[in-house]
């Protein structure tokens, strides 16, 4: 169980932060970049849950990837090569991205097929999951640029990867009880 006592520690007025395993690196580290970007996803998410209002069953989803991001950024807080979880090592699973994949295959089915490209926005909190879904795909990118660098779960990488789906489609089922997809018209302003 997490406990915190206090907020700061001065520890990090270097510009260093710890890591679970004890080491330490810069606030500016590969490592680090990914563990904020999925924080920043994280916040977004939270941003786009304020909105969700009476759609109780995307919001109980919403909170449930909210906690798998803690999972995220623990499991890329904790250096090494041995992805396996356990009681003192926290790691994204692949029945985490299993579950996306249902979820999207669910949502999936009640939508039309897509006829065009579709832009940000419809429903306030559609326009919200896309916002987390950029964020969500920044994040992918922070953490495939340090599986570049060193050893990152390929659980991770998988889950990032299918949460972004997960939030295109979220955001398509949102529209589809509201205003709709916004369709992209190629050229249309030429």
């Amino acid at each position: 169980m997490v406990k915190l006592n206090k907020i700061y520690t001065r520890t990090g007025d270097d510009g260093t932060t710890g890591l679970v395993d004890g080491t330490r690196r810069t606030k500016h580290d590969a490592r680090m970049e990914a563990i904020g970007a999925v924080d920043e996803a994280n916040s977004t998410l939270g941003l786009a849950s304020a909105a969700l209002g009476d759609l109780e069953r995307h919001l109980s989803a919403v909170r449930r990837i909210q906690n798998d991001l803690f999972d995220l950024g623990a499991d890329l807080a904790t250096p090494g090569s041995d992805f396996t979880p356990s009681p003192m090592v926290l790691r994204i699973v692949p029945e985490q991205a299993v579950w996306l994949e249902q979820q999207i295959d669910a949502l999936n089915s009640a939508l039309s097929p897509l006829t065009s490209f579709i832009l940000p926005g419809g429903s306030e909190a559609a326009a919200r999951v896309h916002l987390a879904r950029a964020a969500v795909r920044r994040a992918e990118r922070a953490i495939t640029a340090l599986a570049a660098a060193e050893p990152v779960n390929p659980a991770a990488l998988a889950y990032a990867n299918r949460l972004s789906d997960f939030l295109f489609v979220l955001a398509r089922a949102i529209n589809a009880a509201g205003p709709g997809d916004v369709l992209w018209v190629p050229g249309q302003n030429r």
